[in-house]
């Protein structure tokens, strides 16, 4: 009697287990999410609609005109007409164009590094603990808050026009009588200058690498025997170089976009000598004073072609000389 219990006992015990395993394959290989509503998908594209509908109207939508508008014959009064890559020759025709570029390319290989020099220098500088930090950042960065607006440009200028406060000043120096603005060769200076003087937003982002450098580094430089100068070289620059990288890659396209400031201070000329006409501003000339409009949508797609190029060189040459923390080279 006991040995039969037993055995029926055994068998309902490895039906049970087969019914389980049974049961439970498909909640292992057979599970899935629940669907996505549909309510919530129409939801999601009705948040995203404002950005799509932007990006389509303002952005995609005109730079795909002013690529047709590139091999057209345009000026806004007839209908485009197809002329092939003729805007294109004509460019490298035109010895203005060259003029615009040459005036542009200084700009950018000379103000961009002072400019990320002076940002460095005061960051180092606001990095030190003493009284009053709060402040002095807010001082130094203020300029780039108003630094691109039209009143400073117009200020700029009454600076240093004949007889303005430069002209006084580099008197007092016994330097001859002129102002910067009507001197093809001072003129280049003097818009390096007012770039250098916004320095504050980079500067703030060179202040927040300086924060994330470890202090240990520096004291263990300094225990070895390395000066200030050596600890900055071999420790502070490679540890801060992400954040050179970044401001380099900003601040190169924005040089390259510079406006306002010379329109304001040559009076719409690009003058003397057109010794301040920026590529951005022939760009302009050319777009809303001649009716050029292929002409101009011409400038603008070499203009993307050659940021775009920079911008490839600048990421290929940061495996170089740009260092991420954990990096193994």
């Amino acid at each position: 009697m006991s040995a039969t219990t037993t055995e029926r006992g055994r068998q309902a015990g490895r039906g049970s287990a087969r019914g389980a395993t049974a049961s439970s394959a498909p909640a292992r290989g057979g599970a899935t999410k629940p669907p996505r509503s549909r309510a919530d998908t129409r939801a999601g594209y009705a948040f995203l609609s404002p950005w799509l509908l932007g990006f389509v109207l303002l952005t995609a939508g005109p730079m795909l005109m002013s690529l047709y508008l590139a091999f057209t014959d345009y000026n806004l009064f007839r209908a485009p007409e197809f002329v092939g890559i003729d805007n294109f020759t004509a460019l490298f025709a035109d010895p203005r164009f060259l003029k615009s570029a040459q005036v542009t390319a200084i700009y950018v290989l000379v103000g961009v590094p002072v400019k990320l020099a002076a940002a460095l220098a005061v960051a180092a500088l606001l990095n030190a603990k003493h009284r009053g930090q709060g402040a002095y950042r807010s001082m130094f960065y203020a300029p780039s808050l108003i630094g691109a607006s039209v009143s400073v440009a117009i200020v700029w200028r009454a600076m240093f026009i004949d007889d303005g406060v430069a002209d006084q000043i580099q008197q007092l120096f016994g330097f001859p009588a002129g102002g910067w603005v009507g001197d093809p060769s001072m003129t280049m200076p003097m818009m390096i200058l007012l770039a250098v003087w916004q320095f504050g937003a980079p500067m703030v982002i060179f202040l927040a690498g300086l924060k994330q450098i470890p202090a240990e580094l520096l004291e263990a430089a300094a225990v070895d025997g390395a000066g200030p100068i050596r600890r900055f070289l071999s420790v502070t620059l490679p540890m801060l170089s992400p954040v050179l990288f970044f401001n380099l890659l900003l601040e190169t396209i924005g040089a390259f976009q510079v406006f306002s400031s010379a329109f304001i201070i040559s009076g719409g000329t690009g003058g003397p000598a057109d010794s301040t006409l920026f590529y951005t501003f022939y760009l302009y000339l050319k777009g809303f004073t001649e009716f050029r409009m292929g002409y101009a949508s011409a400038m603008a797609w070499v203009l993307v072609l050659v940021v775009g190029i920079i911008t490839a060189i600048l990421f290929r040459t940061s495996r170089a000389w740009v260092h991420y923390t954990g990096d193994v080279r």
